[in-house]
C-alpha cells in the first residue's frame, strides 16, 4: 500500500522535497501516465471509428465527448482499479484497455469496444503518452524555472556590472573583472539552452508491433495508414516518426536528457563558484529570519543553497547520463529494459528542478562584500603586470614578458607604492608610462562593465559616423 505520510517515503522527491517536486507529478507520476495513455486510447478510438470501413457507431459531438470523458474522468480511484487489473495481466496498457472497455460499456458505447486499441502495440500508446509527459514537463515546468534563474543572473549582472573584483585563475590573483560580468557569463551560457528547452518537442510512432503497419494493412489493405497515423500523432503537437521498430528509438529524448544534463553542468559550475566566493568573503549572505546555520555555532550563515544544488545536480545528471546512454540501445526490435529505465525520468527532472530553485534561492541571498573586494584589489597591484608587459610590447620591447616575469613572478603581493616604483624603473615610452601611472587594479577591468550590462563590449563610433552626423 502506498505511504500517505511523506515521512514514510523511500525517496526525497516524495518526502523531504515533496512540495518542491510537486509540479512534476502532473507529468511523471503513475497517475499522470495512466491518464495520458487513456487520452491517447480515446483519441485513437474516435479516429479509427471515423474510418467508414471500420465504423461501429456513428458518433456525434455528444458521443465523442462521452468517449473522451472516459479518459478525462480517470482519477485516483479509477487508476487504482487499472493497477488492480495490471496485477493480474502484468501488462500496464492491456490493463487500461480492459478498464476502458468496461467504462465504454457503462456509457452505452459497447459497440466501440472492438476498435479500442485497434491494430496497436502497447508502445504506440505508451510512446505518445510519455512524449507528451516529457514535453510538457520540459516546456511548462523546467523552462519557467530556468527562465527565473536566467532572469536573476541577468538582473544581478547589470546591477553589479561596475563592481570591480579580483579574478582568480588557478585560484591565484589574476587580472581584475567585475562581479556583474562573471554572472553575465553564466547568463550567456544558460540563454541558448533555455531557448531550446522552451521549444522542446519529441517524436512519436503509431505503426504497430514491428513498425510496419502489419495489422493495419491486414484489416484495410488499401487504406493510407501511414498518412492516417502521421496525422494522429501530429494532432497531439508531436512530430511523427515514420521509421521505427516496435519502439520509437529515443534519440530525441536522449538529446533532451543531454540538454538538461548540460544545463545542470552550468548550474553546478555556478553553485561551486558562488560557494568559493562566499569562502573568499567576496560575497556575503543575508541571514534569513528564523534560520539556523549550526546547532552549536550561532554566528554561522552557511551557503547551504549552493551545496543543496550541487548535490541534487549530481544525482540528476547521473540519471540523465544513464537515460541518454541506455535508451537509444534496444535489442533487435525491442526489449523491456527501456521501460524500467524510462520510469526514472521524473526523478532526474525532479532533482534538477530542486537544484535550479536552490541555486536561485542562494543567488537571492548574495551581496558583494565591498570592503573585501576593495581590499583584495589593494593587496594585489601585481595584477597590473599584464598591462605593463603589453604596453612594453606596444613600445617595441621584444623581451617585455621576461622583464615583468623576473620582477613579479613568485614575489610577495605588491601594493600601490611597489607597483609605481616598478613602473618608474621600466623602459616605457612617455605615453605608455602615463597610461600605466593612471591605471589601478580597480580600473583595470577592460570592457567588463559593458559586457555585463549589454552582453558585448561597446564599440567606439568612427569619426563622422555618430548620431546626427
Amino acid at each position: 500500500m502506498a505511504r500517505s505520510d511523506s515521512l514514510e517515503c523511500l525517496g526525497p522527491l516524495d518526502g523531504r522535497y515533496a512540495e518542491l517536486a510537486a509540479p512534476l507529478r502532473g507529468c511523471f507520476s503513475e497517475l499522470a501516465l495512466i491518464r495520458r495513455r487513456a487520452e491517447v486510447e480515446a483519441e485513437w478510438l474516435i479516429r479509427v471509428n471515423d474510418i467508414p470501413q471500420l465504423r461501429r457507431k456513428k458518433l456525434d459531438a455528444k458521443g465523442r465527448a462521452a468517449v473522451r470523458a472516459v479518459a478525462s474522468g480517470l482519477g485516483l480511484r479509477q487508476a487504482r482499479r487499472v493497477k488492480a487489473l495490471e496485477r493480474r495481466t502484468r501488462h500496464d496498457v492491456k490493463a487500461l484497455e480492459y478498464w476502458m472497455g468496461g467504462e465504454l460499456a457503462k456509457a452505452g458505447l459497447s459497440e466501440l469496444r472492438p476498435l479500442l486499441h485497434f491494430a496497436c502495440t502497447s508502445w504506440d500508446i505508451n510512446n505518445i503518452a510519455f512524449s507528451l509527459c516529457a514535453r510538457d514537463a520540459a516546456r511548462d515546468i523546467m523552462a519557467p524555472a530556468l527562465r527565473d534563474f536566467h532572469a536573476a543572473l541577468e538582473e544581478r549582472a547589470r546591477r553589479w556590472a561596475a563592481v570591480p573584483m579580483l579574478a582568480r585563475t588557478h585560484g591565484q590573483p589574476a587580472s581584475p573583472t567585475t562581479a556583474g560580468k562573471e554572472l553575465a557569463v553564466f547568463a550567456a551560457r544558460v540563454a541558448p539552452r533555455l531557448r531550446r528547452l522552451e521549444s522542446a518537442n519529441l517524436p512519436a510512432k503509431a505503426n504497430g508491433a514491428s513498425g510496419n503497419y502489419g495489422a493495419h494493412l491486414a484489416a484495410l489493405p488499401d487504406f493510407d495508414w501511414p498518412d492516417f497515423c502521421a496525422r494522429f500523432v501530429e494532432s497531439f503537437g508531436l512530430r511523427f516518426a515514420p521509421l521505427t521498430t516496435q519502439i520509437e528509438p529515443y534519440d530525441d529524448f536522449a538529446e533532451l536528457c543531454g540538454l538538461l544534463r548540460g544545463v545542470n553542468g552550468i548550474v553546478q559550475d555556478f553553485a561551486v563558484d558562488m560557494w568559493l566566493y562566499v569562502l573568499l568573503e567576496s560575497f556575503v549572505q543575508r541571514a534569513s529570519a528564523g534560520e539556523v546555520g549550526s546547532s552549536t555555532m550561532p554566528h554561522k550563515v552557511n551557503p547551504i543553497d549552493f551545496e543543496n544544488a550541487e548535490g541534487n545536480l549530481g544525482v540528476a545528471s547521473a540519471l540523465f547520463s544513464h537515460l541518454s546512454g541506455k535508451l537509444p540501445l534496444s535489442r533487435l526490435q525491442r526489449d523491456l529494459s527501456d521501460s524500467t529505465v524510462l520510469r526514472t525520468a521524473g526523478t532526474a527532472f525532479g532533482h534538477s528542478l530542486i537544484a535550479w530553485r536552490s541555486a536561485l534561492r542562494g543567488l537571492g541571498k548574495l551581496e558583494p562584500n565591498a570592503a573585501r573586494l576593495e581590499g583584495g584589489l589593494d593587496c594585489h597591484w601585481e595584477v597590473l603586470a599584464e598591462a605593463a608587459q603589453t604596453l612594453l610590447r606596444a613600445d617595441g620591447a621584444a623581451d617585455a614578458y621576461e622583464i615583468l616575469k623576473r620582477r613579479t613572478r613568485g614575489a610577495p603581493p605588491a601594493d600601490a607604492a611597489a607597483m609605481r616604483e616598478l613602473i618608474r624603473a621600466l623602459p616605457f615610452s612617455e605615453k605608455s608610462r602615463n597610461l600605466m601611472s593612471a591605471l589601478t587594479p580597480r580600473s583595470y577591468v577592460g570592457a567588463a562593465e559593458s559586457l555585463a550590462s549589454a552582453g558585448k563590449p561597446r564599440r567606439k563610433q568612427k569619426a563622422g559616423k555618430g548620431r546626427g552626423k
